[in-house]
């Protein structure tokens, strides 16, 4: 069985139609299908078009657009033409069925292939075309995360971005619904600074990179951390080597053992119904890890006071 697709599913489903319907018209004298081999070579032609145009994985979003264009039309023009079949075969069906009850099993069989057709084209139409994807019925915010990693490439739910200061607390946090980092860096850093004015440096993973973001935050931070992606020029290993990058870098760590700490605390599954819910969930989840790290703070206080009373008792 090879790997299914909805388009390799859709030319599967319409060409057993066809070449079934083509012996029953064949064996009732129909000339309507003579020429079905060449009918499925046409299908074919335009499938393994759609088949090998892929989503353009460019930073500049015209080149996207001009793509994603290219492979929207590639599938309307596939969609439609197997659309075209599947109605000329509906419409023999019918004829059929009302000239003769001898084929009464092998059209039970067509119409099945007739109804994957449709379905698969249904799919096609909503997924690729109109861009809905859903992963879950009862969760329909539900988003598909390739994350990249070793041991879990995948998950389903919602990005969550946050925002720390030095000390650990979580300034700011933001809920990603069809976003992924490089759209929402500078979001983030505006949205933290109205509550917090004294944040003048920052510090990204290369996730969040992007030539705009760049561009964008160098105006409103003193200081900018953000590796950049791939090869690196002579000037950007020299600035990203110099002393307070790497210094920056460094304490980018204490985000990671924040966003650990969620997970373990309970963000790794959220048990609340519908996004606002989601979205509850994880501002009580962040409120909780302050919480969390104000008591901790507080706990070392109390423990560093009694220690040095107990030096001076001694």
């Amino acid at each position: 069985m090879h790997y299914p697709t909805d388009i390799n599913l859709l030319y599967d489903a319409t060409r057993k139609t066809i070449q079934q319907l083509a012996i029953l018209c064949d064996h009732l004298g129909l000339t309507e299908l003579r020429q079905h081999q060449y009918t499925i070579r046409s299908l074919k032609k335009l499938y393994n078009k759609a088949r090998k145009l892929k989503h353009s994985t460019s930073k500049d979003e015209e080149i996207k657009a001009i793509k994603k264009q290219e492979l929207n039309d590639a599938h309307e023009r596939y969609v439609s033409k197997a659309k075209s079949i599947i109605m000329t075969a509906k419409a023999l069906v019918y004829f059929i069925q009302g000239y003769t009850e001898d084929y009464d099993q092998q059209l039970a069989g067509i119409n099945t292939f007739i109804s994957y057709a449709e379905l698969q084209i249904d799919l096609i139409l909503r997924r690729v075309i109109k861009g809905e994807k859903i992963f879950s019925v009862f969760e329909p915010h539900t988003e598909w995360i390739s994350k990249g990693k070793a041991g879990v490439p995948q998950e389903l739910g919602l990005r969550v971005s946050i925002m720390t200061d030095q000390h650990g607390f979580i300034l700011h946090h933001r809920v990603m619904q069809n976003e992924t980092d490089d759209k929402v860096a500078v979001l983030m850093v505006v949205d933290t600074q109205k509550k917090y004015p004294n944040l003048t440096e920052c510090s990204f993973d290369k996730g969040y990179y992007s030539p705009k973001n760049i561009k964008a935050l160098s105006k409103i931070l003193d200081h900018l951390t953000m590796p950049k992606k791939g090869r690196l020029s002579a000037k950007d290993k020299e600035h990203e080597h110099s002393e307070y990058f790497v210094r920056s870098k460094m304490k980018h760590s204490a985000v990671e053992s924040n966003i650990n700490a969620l997970e373990i605390h309970g963000l790794d599954r959220c048990p609340d119904r519908g996004i606002k819910g989601f979205k509850r969930y994880v501002g009580l989840a962040v409120l909780g890890r302050n919480i969390q790290i104000l008591g901790h703070n507080l706990q070392q206080k109390i423990i560093s006071k009694k220690r040095h009373f107990i030096k001076i008792a001694a």
